[in-house]
C-alpha cells in the first residue's frame, strides 16, 4: 500500500489504460479522481468498480483537452478529495491517414487533445504542488510511436514527440519544488479503442510477432504508474519509461540461420 490515502487525478478512466491505472494505483492504496469525457459511457461503473477496492473514487465528467475541463478536474479533486499527490494523464485519440491526404482539421484536433490537454492539467497541477510547498508526481502517458515513424499517424506521432519533449523541460524546471515529472511510452496494447480498428482475429495474430509473444494490458501500464506515483520513484524524474513487451526493438531479432 505504498500509495495509501494518497489521491491521484486519473483522466481518460472509465475503459482501456486509464482504468488500467486508476485500478493499479487504487490497489496500493490511492483515492482516484476519476475523469471521463462529458456523456461518456461507463464512467459511474468504472468508480463503482474502484471503490470495490477499499478507496474513495470520485467520478468527474470533463472534457481533459481543455482549459476549461482541466480547471474542473482540478476544483473537484480539491474539493471532493481534498488534496492532490498525483496526476496520471492518459487521454488522446489518434487519426489514421494518409499524410498526402491529412486534413489539417484533424491534425490540429490530436495535437489539442494529446499536447495541450497535457499542458493545461499538468500546469495546474503543478501549481497546486508549489502552491502547497509539497512534493508531487505527474505522470503522461505518451506512446511508443513517439520515437518509431509509423505510416497513417503523422499527427500522433509529432504530437506524442512533443510531449515526451515537454515533459522534460517540465521536469527541469519543477525539480526544485520535488516535483517528479515523467512520461510513460506504451506499446502495442490490447484496449477497447485498439479493437475498434482491428478484428479479434487480426489481434490474436499480431500478438504472436511482437517480442514478448503476446499485447500489453492496461493493468501493465497501470503498475508503472503506480511505481511513478509511488516514494519508489522520488529520484526518477524526465524519463521516458517504454513498456512496450521489446515493441520498439522487434526488428532487432536476430534472423534464423539456414541450415
Amino acid at each position: 500500500m505504498k500509495l495509501k490515502d494518497k489521491v491521484a487525478i486519473v483522466t481518460g478512466g472509465a475503459r482501456g489504460i486509464g482504468f488500467g491505472c486508476a485500478t493499479e494505483l487504487a490497489k496500493e492504496g490511492a483515492h482516484i479522481v476519476l475523469n471521463d469525457r462529458p456523456g461518456g459511457e461507463g464512467l459511474a461503473e468504472a468508480a463503482a468498480q474502484i471503490e470495490e477496492l477499499g478507496v474513495d473514487c470520485y467520478p468527474v465528467e470533463a472534457d481533459a483537452f481543455s482549459r476549461e475541463g482541466c480547471e474542473l478536474i482540478r476544483k473537484t479533486a480539491r474539493r471532493e478529495a481534498g488534496d492532490i499527490d498525483a496526476l496520471v494523464y492518459v487521454p488522446a485519440f489518434n487519426r489514421r491517414n494518409s499524410f498526402l491526404d491529412y486534413d489539417p482539421a484533424d491534425f490540429e484536433d490530436i495535437l489539442q487533445t494529446a499536447l495541450m490537454g497535457p499542458f493545461h492539467l499538468g500546469q495546474l497541477v503543478a501549481r497546486h504542488f508549489v502552491e502547497k510547498q509539497k512534493p508531487g508526481k505527474i505522470i503522461f502517458i505518451s506512446s511508443v510511436l513517439a520515437r518509431i515513424p509509423n505510416a497513417r499517424c503523422v499527427a500522433y506521432s509529432a504530437a506524442k514527440s512533443a510531449l515526451n519533449t515537454m515533459m522534460q523541460t517540465m521536469a527541469i524546471e519543477l525539480c526544485e519544488h520535488q516535483i517528479n515529472v515523467n512520461t510513460i511510452e506504451p506499446g502495442w496494447i490490447d484496449t477497447p479503442g485498439e479493437r475498434d480498428h482491428y478484428t479479434d482475429e487480426t489481434m490474436a495474430e499480431e500478438a504472436k510477432k511482437l517480442p514478448w509473444g503476446r499485447m500489453g494490458t492496461p493493468e501493465d501500464i497501470g503498475k508503472a504508474a503506480a511505481y511513478l506515483s509511488s516514494p519508489d520513484s522520488d529520484y526518477v524524474t524526465g524519463t521516458i519509461l517504454p513498456v512496450d513487451g521489446a515493441y520498439r526493438l522487434k526488428h532487432c531479432r536476430a534472423v534464423p540461420e539456414e541450415k
